[in-house]
């Protein structure tokens, strides 16, 4: 089978990077989207915006290279489709939960038609052809889990709130809230929901994780069938790890601390105190003592200083973010939390709680306040002041103060902006 990647040339903002590099689930997205066709594909091509499909009678997949899927999903696609005598395309209906509520807002990717929004993935059994594509649904099997609970007294939207889960996952990354969706949602909360699914469905495997556990003389949760380490990890006994939890290699975890599941890279240092619940922590991140994380995506080679709380944030890659940050996720006034959608306009979010992003080698002084759904854009460096430690809206590089130390060179702009200038030395 042929693989034709069709390139995206938006950058997805406050990153300024096109979404196939950025890290899903700590994996470049491009590598994500190679791994899971890799067992169907012979040869692949990529090609430029504008540029037309080749000409082959060869059996070909078509996609764009902003689309994260997972191996449930491609294989429910491409079993369907090929059955089919006719051209397929990945289409999804406002019935499907998963869809509506997190993968159409602030998202411009997906093609109304009729009643169907089409994404941009295709199947041709016998080469591309100008034939329009016959729409093939495949529902996400949505699962209504809880996540949050909002006292009375706080807002109009009280009691549960609840993300609809899917046991397969497609979703166009356009925005940074689908960097966390694609990571929580349907990343840490899915596989959650599949384990869940297999042990109500199949006795045999519930009878091996409660034989492993009791083997091991462990909890249910802390047993190594649902706690995957690496190799050369250093976990000191006083921690408390739960799964389902995939830990990489050479990975130091101090005294003190909770796992509870995460994905955690390689060459991961969490120290002493840390609280990490329901997030991923990329490849060289480290941790000092103290620092909490809460359904918080980290890329690699970042840094969280002690007693910063990170809830339901995306910071990027080689970052630090200093001591005592805290990023709010609740609108104490209770209006819609807005964001930024991919033409880079606010729009609601369609979240009643939201933390904020921070785009790639940024520095974050001491101190902060950030209000929900604020974006710090990459290569900004904010240093703490009287008048300026409550961030309420958009941090953009012309607010950064890398003006304030340009004589210095101690700042480099590795990630301009799409017809900004080429790449400034500070």
């Amino acid at each position: 089978m042929l693989k034709v990647v069709l390139q995206e040339t938006k950058s997805v903002l406050p990153f300024n990077e096109p979404a196939r590099d950025l890290r899903i689930q700590n994996k470049p997205l491009w590598l994500i989207q190679r791994d899971l066709l890799a067992p169907y594909i012979q040869h692949e091509i990529e090609l430029p915006e504008g540029v037309p499909l080749p000409e082959t009678n060869e059996a070909s997949i078509v996609f764009r290279d902003n689309l994260f899927f997972d191996e449930a999903y491609i294989t429910e696609f491409l079993g369907q489709a090929m059955k089919l005598p006719h051209a397929s395309r990945a289409a999804f209906s406002l019935k499907d939960a998963s869809f509506r509520e997190h993968c159409l807002p602030l998202s411009s990717s997906y093609t109304l038609k009729d009643d169907l929004y089409l994404a941009d993935l295709w199947f041709y059994p016998h080469g591309p052809t100008d034939e329009e594509a016959a729409a093939l649904v495949i529902d996400m099997q949505a699962r209504e889990m809880g996540y949050y609970h909002v006292p009375t007294y706080m807002a109009s939207q009280q009691g549960d709130l609840v993300y609809q889960v899917p046991l397969r996952s497609l979703i166009a990354i356009d925005s940074w809230a689908h960097v966390f969706i694609a990571d929580c949602v349907f990343g840490l909360f899915s596989r959650g929901a599949r384990f869940e699914d297999q042990l109500n469905r199949d006795p045999l495997f519930k009878l091996k994780i409660l034989g492993r556990a009791m083997w091991e003389g462990k909890q249910v949760l802390e047993c190594s069938g649902l706690v995957k380490k690496g190799r050369n990890c250093v976990i000191d006994p006083s921690a408390v790890i739960h799964g389902p939890t995939t830990i990489g290699n050479n990975v130091t975890i101090g005294a003190g601390v909770v796992v509870d599941n995460c994905i955690i890279g390689d060459n991961v240092t969490l120290s002493q105190g840390n609280q990490v619940l329901l997030s991923v922590v990329g490849d060289g991140t480290f941790l000092p003592f103290k620092a909490s994380l809460f359904m918080t995506s980290i890329m690699d080679n970042s840094m969280v200083a002690q007693n910063t709380c990170l809830q339901m944030c995306v910071v990027g890659r080689n970052s630090f973010i200093g001591a005592c940050n805290t990023f709010t996720d609740f609108n104490l006034l209770s209006d819609q939390i807005k964001a930024r959608n991919s033409r880079g306009e606010l729009e609601n979010a369609n979240r009643p709680v939201m933390g904020g992003c921070v785009g790639h080698n940024c520095r974050i002084g001491s101190g902060f306040i950030v209000y929900p759904a604020r974006t710090i854009e990459s290569d900004v460096v904010l240093i703490a002041e009287n008048n300026n430690r409550v961030i309420s809206g958009d941090v953009r590089f012309e607010d950064s103060h890398h003006f304030k130390i340009k004589a210095a060179g101690l700042h480099k702009r590795l990630y301009p902006r799409p017809g900004d200038k080429q790449k400034e030395s500070w």
